[in-house]
């Protein structure tokens, strides 16, 4: 007997290291980084939890799915099988009939294998899964994220960067709860029925119709209150974050609390928030009270019903103790099984919830998507034209109304005026972040909103005021102007923008992990490196966005020597509040509320006594490039 249990357990692990080469040579298809699909923009994903879940396991893990349920029917319909073996050893060994002992032996055999067989189904449920559920999750991941970066600038900044990267993540975690939920608790729980159903159907219809019709209306009731139990779950996880963001703001300022002596008129406004987290906590608690007691309720009726109905049938001698034996386990088994899939509804709206709020978040419709017909742009010298351009905010408010502007190719043009004049405005418009409501922008004489979006930005380099510096090594971050650059090129762009001395002094130089923001740079050094990044670019044209601001003098009088390095051969547009940092551009433009008022050399300007005249009164400079 030893060497038959060594002999099964032997074949068994040769079966599931069979499974495991098959998978692992069939099932791994789709992992490499440079797949078409992940080179596309992804434009479309649907809009509905259920649509979108559809779309990744049809287009690509159907058949692993398939294979999942499979083999999660056949482990629980030998499971389920269990209690009839059971049945038949006892009957054998209480018959006491010449050969009964053979009988058992026979029946206890099987039932070992049914042990072990529902067992090593389950165990290649699992092994499958291990190429389904981590490829679902990063390909769901993958694709949210492609279709989050086709987003406008508005959409940006209409939202917390942290939550759209934590609702990406718990999008896919759902995505794999609700697939394990369809695919094991579900699959399962319906295979015991129809198999035990049919068990008992045969000795007994009227047990088979009771245990059916309880279990409907029992799992009935249980999504219904588990979809008012995840409400108020929500309810209490909405009170919950709302208090913490308002201790978190008022702790971040603490220092105006003292200094104000403020610290009991916050405690009596937070109090308001834990009261509300309170309350809604005790209700939730109730709820789940009251739930757990209908459930056990529930299930201990139809324990104690269906295990006296087959007892007094038993005593009756209309069942054989065997039948009663697999009346009373099916009856248990199916019990523990029909309440743990209950609680797991919780789960599933749960999990169905945080994907809908997910999907909502981020398939909004893109602002901004390249037409059907859409050319690459085709950048020449990098003349730019304003022509009848009429832009108008979200809230209505006209900003610019026909505006007509001409910048030459190879032309450094500065953009001053006070806040809200259009400055910015007018680069978005240019890098097709907003879009007129009339009139075109057009670059070396096309119209930029019939070339892809793509081409555009590969035109335009830009040095913003906030330089974006990725949490990586210095040498990515100036690479990431021109990914296939060499170590040569990327030192060169360095040594140009006066990044190499401060490079070197990092014990690790162009390898230095610069830190979320580029924490661990100053401010001028942020900057310098965004300097070289452009300058790996070789962009035609450059935008120059207040890239000299809140700097120190010296940090300031490197960075405008290493601008003046990067604007010869290149058409420049160039904000600026700080007039010292712009006075040896070819033309300087005064905005005001949309309009050009003025425009010309310093010179001229100055010279003229307008409004960049009084400006200037104002502040005291030097003179960029010139010594």
């Amino acid at each position: 007997m030893t060497a038959r249990v060594i002999r099964a357990l032997a074949s068994t692990a040769n079966v599931a290291a069979g499974w495991r080469d098959w998978l692992e040579r069939h099932a791994v298809p789709d992992d490499d980084n440079e797949a078409p699909e992940r080179l596309q923009p992804v434009q479309w994903l649907p809009t509905s939890p259920w649509a979108f879940l559809w779309h990744f396991v049809r287009t690509y893990y159907v058949g692993r799915y398939v294979a999942m349920i499979l083999a999660v029917v056949v482990a629980q319909g030998l499971e389920t099988l269990e209690p009839y073996a059971v049945k038949r050893v006892v009957n054998s060994v209480a018959g006491g009939a010449a050969g009964a002992r053979s009988v058992a032996v026979a029946w206890f055999g099987i039932l070992v294998f049914l042990w072990f067989a529902s067992s090593l189904m389950v165990r290649v449920y699992q092994a499958i899964d291990i190429f389904a559920a981590p490829y679902l999750r990063e390909r769901v991941q993958n694709q949210l994220f492609g279709y989050l970066l086709g987003h406008s600038p508005r959409y940006f900044q209409d939202n917390f960067a942290g939550r759209l990267g934590q609702k990406i993540k718990e999008s896919a975690r759902a995505c794999l709860g609700i697939m394990e939920l369809l695919t094991f608790d579900m699959t399962k729980i319906v295979m015991m029925l129809l198999v035990a159903l049919a068990l008992l159907a045969f000795q007994d219809s009227t047990l088979a119709m009771g245990l059916g019709l309880w279990t409907l209306i029992y799992v009935a009731i249980s999504s219904l209150l588990a979809r008012r139990c995840v409400r108020l779950s929500k309810s209490m996880s909405d009170a919950v974050s709302t208090s913490s963001g308002k201790m978190i703001d008022a702790i971040s300022n603490a220092d105006a609390i003292r200094s104000f002596a403020r610290w009991r008129f916050e405690r009596r406004f937070l109090s308001r928030y834990f009261v509300t987290e309170r309350q809604r906590s005790m209700r939730l608690r109730w709820f789940l009270l009251l739930m757990r007691v209908f459930q056990a309720i529930a299930v201990f009726s139809m324990l104690g019903l269906m295990t006296y109905a087959a007892l007094d049938a038993t005593l009756a001698k209309r069942l054989d103790i065997g039948t009663f034996t697999m009346v009373f386990t099916l009856t248990n088994l199916i019990s523990l099984n029909v309440w743990n899939l209950s609680n797991r509804m919780l789960d599933f709206f749960d999990h169905t919830g945080t994907l809908t709020e997910a999907i909502d978040l981020v398939t909004q419709e893109h602002e901004i998507i390249d037409r059907p017909d859409a050319v690459p742009l085709v950048v020449g010298p990098g003349a730019i034209s304003f022509q009848a351009v009429t832009y108008r905010h979200p809230d209505g408010a006209t900003l610019f109304d026909h505006l007509d502007l001409e910048i030459a190719a190879g032309e450094k043009v500065a953009l001053v005026g006070p806040s809200g004049s259009g400055k910015s405005t007018l680069v978005k418009l240019l890098r097709r972040q907003f879009e007129p409501q009339a009139g075109r922008v057009l670059i070396d004489g096309q119209d930029i909103a019939g070339v892809t979006w793509d081409s555009l930005n590969e035109a335009i380099a830009e040095v913003p005021q906030a330089a974006a510096i990725f949490h990586r090594p210095i040498s990515d971050n100036i690479r990431y102007g021109h990914l296939d650059a060499g170590e040569r090129e990327v030192l060169a762009a360095s040594v140009q923008a006066h990044c190499h001395p401060f490079i070197l002094q990092r014990p690790q130089g162009y390898r230095t992990i610069v830190g979320e923001q580029g924490i661990k740079l100053s401010g001028g050094e942020r900057q310098r490196v965004a300097i070289a990044r452009a300058l790996l670019k070789d962009a035609r044209i450059l935008v120059l966005d207040e890239a000299t601001s809140s700097l120190d003098s010296e940090s300031e009088h490197l960075i405008q020597e290493a601008l003046w390095e990067l604007m010869p051969g290149r058409t420049v547009i160039a904000i600026a509040h700080r007039l010292s940092t712009i006075t040896g551009m070819d033309r300087i433009l005064y905005l005001e509320k949309g309009r050009v008022l003025e425009q010309g050399t310093h010179a001229d300007l100055l010279a003229r006594g307008g409004p960049y005249a009084h400006l200037w009164s104002r502040q005291v400079g030097g003179f960029i490039g010139n010594e």
